[in-house]
Formats: C-alpha cells, structure tokens, sequence
C-alpha cells in the first residue's frame, strides 16, 4: 500500500472529470474539487485511434498547463505527456483501426498527477467502451 494516499484520490478526480457528460457538470466539479485541494480539467477529442494519440496528448497537455492543472515546467508537462500516453496505451487493444469518441480527465493535487481517458469505440454502430488511467508523481 501506497504511503502517498492521496495519490488515489487524485485518480479518481481524474476520472470523475473523464466522466461528465456536459461542460456545466465538468465546471461544477472542478469547482468541488478545487475546494479540496485538486486542480482539474477536461478535454474533449473524437477521431481514428492511430492519429488520435499525438493529438489527445498535445491536448492534454495544453489543458493542462493553460488550467493551471501543472506548474509551466518541463518536467510537470512531460508527467502529463507521459501519464496521457499511458492511459492511451490501456485502450489500444480495443480501439486500435476503430474511430474513438470520449473524454481526457486530468486532476492534481501538486504531489500526484493522474490522467485518465474515456472513450466510446465506434465499429459500426456497435459501440464499445474503454476506460485508461495514467499517474505520476511530480
């Protein structure tokens, strides 16, 4: 067990804000989570999974650093980075050659970073779903 707990509860914000359906829950949450410690945001994407990696990180990074999620720094962006292509990774068995449609949640609480991804895979009009969760410490 993890001497960090908080690092949990940091994960889990991450895929609260994965989850919200509409941008007014997205904002009422990150306000909830604000009042206790945990900076957040959300960002959506929809396309083919192959392109879909590069494009989801560099938006998760920007989200990031423009909601203040991270601090402006090298490292706290690659965390981002790195925990986005880590829950990307998680989806790839079932999304690989499929249109992906969903949500990246990111939350911090300036210990522990999670990133956590969300997404509906399209075959026909047979939709699967997935669910990828990224952390690192920063």
């Amino acid at each position: 067990m993890s001497s960090h707990p908080e690092s949990r509860y940091v994960a889990a914000a991450a895929v609260q804000m994965a989850l919200t359906p509409t941008r007014e829950e997205e904002y009422n949450l990150k306000k909830k989570l604000a009042a206790e410690g945990i900076r957040a945001t959300a960002v959506d994407y929809g396309g083919e999974y192959g392109s879909a990696i590069q494009k989801v990180v560099e938006r998760a990074v920007i989200a990031a650093r423009r909601e203040r999620v991270v601090q402006n720094e090298f490292h706290a962006e690659g965390s981002v980075a790195g925990a986005t292509r880590d829950a990307m990774a998680q989806i790839m068995p079932k999304a690989i050659g499929s249109n992906i449609g969903g949500k990246v949640g990111i939350a911090s609480d300036g210990k522990h970073m999670a990133v956590a991804a969300f997404f509906t895979i399209g075959l026909l009009y047979l939709d699967e779903v997935a669910i990828g969760l990224g952390h690192r410490a920063i």
